[in-house]
C-alpha cells in the first residue's frame, strides 16, 4: 500500500467555516409525561402505569417499578402497562384525616437498573405520589423545566492543510445546531466531517468516541459507546437506537446517539471526544458498524463488521484511550482549544491522517412527569 505525500502549504491562510446555524430554531419543550392512573375503590386501589413510565419511549422493567414495597400484581402486556392492585392500608400507604375527609397517600418508585455493563442511564429514579381522598380524587404533578443552552463545538485545522470537525447537528441534518441543551429519549445527530485542500480524495472514519463529565477523557467515569476502529457499541451495550446513517460523502459521516447521562450524576453534562481517521487508501480495520438484531455498516461493506462481537486489532489511538499497555503512537499536543481544555493530536502516517475532537458542555436534563 503505497503512502500519499500532500502537496506543498498554500499561501492562502486556512480559516475555520462559521457555524451555519438555521435562521429559525427553538429547544423542543418535552411534553409532560401522563403515564400513571389511580382508580380508588371502597377498600382498595389500583395504579396503572404505562412501561414508558417517563414518556422518552425507554419501557421500563417491572421489577424496577413498586409501589411503596410492593411489585406489580399484573401487566397488560397489549396495553404495556404495569398494574398495582392492593388494599388501601397496605404497602407502605399513610393515612390523613382534615375537616372534610380522609387522604390514603402512596408512593410509586422507580429504580432504574443499570444498562448492562455500561456507567450509563437513559432514564432517571422517581417517586411519584399517589392519593385516594374520600371522596375527591388523587393529584399526580411534577415541576416543569426551562432549558437554556449554548452549544460549543471545537474544531481545528490540521499541520497538513486538512479540517477536521465534529458538530451537533438539527434533525434534519442541514444546520449546525444552536442549542446543546437535549433531553433523556432524545436523538442526539453527530456529524464528523474533514475538508479537503490539497489531497486527493479522501474517506472519513470516526475511529473512537468516550463520554466524559468534563473536558478530559482521562477521567472517571467515561464511556466508550464507539470502539473498534468504528464500532458504535451503544447499540449493541444498552439496546438503543443509536447508529451509523448510511454514508453518502467519503469525507463525511453522520451518526445518531439516543442521550444519556452519567448515573448519580446531579450536574447532567457530558463532553463527547471522539478519534477521526482520514485515510486514501482502503482498509480491513476502518469502518462505520452499527447494531440492530445483528451488524451493519454504514458503507454497505457489512463483512468489515464481523469483528465488533470479538476483537478488531490494536488501538490506534492516545494513551487516555487506550488500554494499559498499549503503545502511544502520538507526538506532543501541536494545538489547544481556547474554549475549553481540550488539546487536539495529529499524526500523519504516509496515506492516513488521525485528529482527536470534541464536542462540549452537552445538557442533559430530565423530562417532567404530570
Amino acid at each position: 500500500m503505497r503512502g500519499f505525500k500532500p502537496l506543498g502549504q498554500s499561501n492562502i491562510p486556512i480559516q475555520a467555516e462559521e457555524p451555519n446555524f438555521p435562521t429559525e430554531f427553538e429547544v423542543k419543550q418535552p411534553v409532560p409525561a401522563d403515564s400513571v392512573t389511580v382508580q380508588c375503590g371502597e377498600n382498595s386501589v389500583r395504579v396503572e402505569a404505562k412501561k414508558d413510565l417517563l414518556g422518552i419511549n425507554q419501557p421500563i422493567l417491572s421489577s424496577d417499578l413498586t409501589l411503596g414495597d410492593c411489585l406489580a400484581t399484573g401487566e397488560d402486556a397489549s396495553a404495556h402497562v404495569l398494574v398495582f392492585e392492593y388494599e388501601l392500608h397496605g404497602c407502605g400507604s399513610q393515612l390523613t384525616m382534615s375537616e372534610d375527609s380522609f387522604v390514603y397517600r402512596f408512593t410509586l418508585n422507580y429504580t432504574p437498573s443499570l444498562l448492562g455493563s455500561s456507567p450509563i442511564v437513559r432514564t432517571r429514579a422517581v417517586s411519584i405520589n399517589v392519593e385516594c381522598h374520600y371522596p375527591r380524587k388523587h393529584d399526580v404533578s411534577s415541576e416543569s423545566l426551562k432549558p437554556s443552552w449554548k452549544p460549543y463545538v471545537a474544531e481545528e485545522v490540521s499541520e497538513e492543510s486538512l479540517y477536521f470537525s465534529l458538530k451537533v447537528m438539527t434533525d434534519d441534518w442541514k444546520f449546525e445546531r444552536p442549542s446543546s441543551q437535549y433531553f433523556l429519549g432524545d436523538m442526539m445527530k453527530i456529524e464528523a466531517s474533514v475538508q479537503q485542500f490539497h489531497h486527493v480524495p479522501l474517506h472519513l472514519f470516526v475511529d473512537s468516541c468516550v463520554a466524559t463529565l468534563i473536558p478530559n477523557t482521562n477521567t472517571v467515569p467515561r464511556y466508550s459507546f464507539l470502539d473498534k476502529h468504528g464500532c458504535l457499541m451503544d447499540g449493541k451495550l444498552t439496546d438503543s437506537s443509536s447508529r451509523f446513517i448510511p454514508r453518502t460523502q467519503g469525507d463525511k459521516l453522520q451518526f445518531q446517539l439516543e442521550v444519556f447521562r452519567f448515573q448519580q450524576d446531579n450536574h447532567g453534562v457530558i463532553y463527547i471526544t471522539c478519534h477521526l481517521k482520514a485515510t486514501t487508501a482502503e482498509s480491513v480495520t476502518n469502518k462505520a458498524c452499527s447494531f440492530s438484531n445483528g451488524w451493519t455498516e454504514a458503507s454497505g461493506k457489512h463483512d468489515l463488521c464481523s469483528c465488533c462481537d470479538t476483537d478488531c486489532g490494536p488501538e490506534s489511538r492516545p494513551a487516555h484511550l487506550s488500554t494499559p499497555g498499549t503503545k502511544n503512537l502520538y507526538p506532543t499536543p501541536v494545538q489547544t482549544c481556547g474554549r475549553t481544555n481540550v488539546t487536539h493530536l495529529v499524526l500523519s502516517t504516509g496515506d492516513q491522517w488521525e485528529h482527536e475532537v470534541a464536542v462540549g458542555p452537552i445538557g442533559v436534563k430530565e423530562r417532567p412527569l404530570r
